[in-house]
């Protein structure tokens, strides 16, 4: 065994073939999860939100006739598999790599799931890559054609976030231009191997193969305008990591060790005299799971902007005269942390011309918030919970006529963003440390003063998230089908279905609204 298990952990050290070990792990993992060995009942809890709030987000982007999804969902139906599985709201078996591809397309395309910052300070691994649930399909996937249970497809949703979490806590693929997507791809592959029977040394093969052949460069994430590629990373990597564990077990040999190997990313980026860049600590059983640290989007927003938002909604709550005499307000100053300031912060993103950039410009996001507070007036509710839900940034926000509605472009003039320096720098990624102060033209200034766990973060203890998350997964779900109940319904029972009940849960009618094409 490369495995070393201690105290519910189990402890990939740099001295050790990791990737190996991950396979170890993934099959380890399963099996003693399906034979009692399973994570707390709250990781289980938490992840069934994230996975209920992922796939809303995927049928209503398909609804809604966003671009991505719809061609990778076409290029799915295009290739039928007898033996395969279906893509989101069908019953048409297809190839499972071409599935995956069109339903991680659909999830991430609106960029509102969950995040990961990569931080476990205990450990000292605080690397802090971003990352996003973009990969529970793969557990499904794998456990429909496996003839698992809705509860096998769940915990192998635990397993994907808890390889890509931890991974995430020790390298910073952005760092060196790496988009962060592999953590999740190379999570892929291993757990949707072990769920189908594959051997530890196969998922080593496969994720050797990956690491070797596919690496994305965040240069799909650079530029002025975004294209549907940004979207589109974490499902066209883990449509080529599905391939090479398919690949994989069918006999093909991939690179060994890949994370100890010199000519391979890791020690490319990080040197070493041989052994991988870090330590990797996965859990077992428990409470103390990667998807426990991970935060929630209460809306369409890169997340990033979390504690401006945060701050927003302090402001407008309090002051009613910021939304009362729009006309009044003389500036608005953010100063936030890197990689805020660098990424939504960027002067390119001050005029966002596709729904790709908007959502990653702070001006816009900010904007388009006040502008909505501003046309409820005086209507606001008194509570944080109310008006997140009362304001919450929906798809219509990021549309043609949305992102050049003129309120919303003088708003966006009255921006300044500054960089707050080491004061703000050394609170990320613990937290999103991020002040706004809003000058009126009459002298009076009013400040949000420092924001660091915003509605939706994993270390906010203020809000009532689960009421939160409850509108938006209903406005998502309207947003896809007559009424989004049924639909809602049906995902939160994914641990209580059986086999043949978890191969139809994609079957559901989607509307066709259009209007994103």
């Amino acid at each position: 065994m490369t495995t070393s298990t201690k105290n519910d952990v189990t402890e990939l050290l740099r001295n050790s073939n990791q990737a190996l070990g991950i396979g170890e792990y993934a099959v380890a993992f399963m099996d003693a999860a399906t034979e009692g060995g399973a994570p707390d009942p709250k990781v289980l809890e938490r992840t069934m939100l994230f996975f209920t709030d992922s796939i809303l987000c995927g049928v209503s982007a398909l609804a809604l006739g966003t671009n991505a999804p719809r061609v990778l969902r076409d290029e799915a139906l295009g290739y039928p598999d007898s033996d395969g599985i279906p893509v989101l709201g069908s019953t048409e078996p297809v190839s499972p790599e071409k599935a995956i591809l069109a339903n991680c397309s659909a999830v991430r395309e609106w960029d509102s799931n969950g995040t990961n910052f990569g931080y476990r300070p205990e450990l000292g691994h605080t690397a802090g890559e971003f990352g996003h649930n973009d990969f529970y399909c793969v557990a499904v996937a794998a456990a429909q054609i496996a003839g698992r249970s809705g509860s096998d497809a769940l915990l192998g949703m635990v397993a994907i976030d808890e390889i890509r979490g931890r991974l995430a806590e020790v390298f910073s693929l952005k760092t060196y231009k790496i988009d962060h997507v592999v953590h999740g791809a190379i999570a892929s592959a291993a757990v949707y191997g072990a769920m189908l029977g594959a051997t530890a040394e196969q998922i080593e093969s496969a994720i050797g193969m990956f690491v070797a052949h596919f690496i994305p460069w965040r240069a799909i994430r650079a530029g002025k305008q975004l294209s549907d590629s940004k979207g589109a990373s974490a499902a066209i990597s883990t449509e080529a990591a599905i391939t090479a564990m398919r690949r994989s077990m069918n006999g093909f040999v991939g690179p060994r060790d890949i994370f100890r190997n010199p000519e391979a990313i890791w020690r490319q980026f990080e040197p070493t005299d041989g052994d991988a860049p870090f330590d990797l600590i996965l859990s077992n059983r428990g409470e103390d799971f990667a998807v426990m640290g991970m935060h929630f989007k209460l809306g369409l927003y890169e997340h990033q902007s979390a504690g401006a938002l945060q701050g927003l909604v302090d402001l407008v709550r309090a002051n009613p005269d910021i939304t009362g005499s729009p006309d009044q307000i003389e500036s608005i100053r953010v100063v936030a942390y890197e990689p805020a300031y660098g990424i939504i912060g960027d002067p390119a993103k001050r005029d966002p011309r596709t729904r790709q950039s908007a959502d990653h410009s702070m001006v816009f996001i900010l904007s388009r918030l006040l502008r909505k507070a501003i046309h409820h007036g005086g209507e606001l509710p008194a509570d944080n919970d109310g008006v997140w839900k009362q304001l919450m940034l929906m798809p219509e926000d990021y549309s043609d006529e949305a992102l050049f509605d003129e309120e919303t472009r003088s708003l966006m003039d009255l921006i300044e963003f500054d960089h707050g320096g080491e004061e703000y720098d050394t609170r990320y990624p613990d937290g999103i440390p991020t002040s706004i102060i809003i000058r009126m033209k009459d002298g009076r200034s009013f400040d949000s003063g420092l924001v660091m766990y915003p509605s939706g973060h994993a270390r906010n203890t203020t809000a009532d998230l689960e009421d939160i998350l409850r509108t938006k997964f209903q406005r998502m779900g309207e947003l896809a089908m007559e009424n989004g109940g049924p639909v809602i319904s049906r995902l939160m029972a994914l641990p209580d279905m059986d086999p043949s009940a978890l191969r139809t849960i994609w079957d559901f009618q989607i509307k066709d609204v259009g209007g994103f094409a």
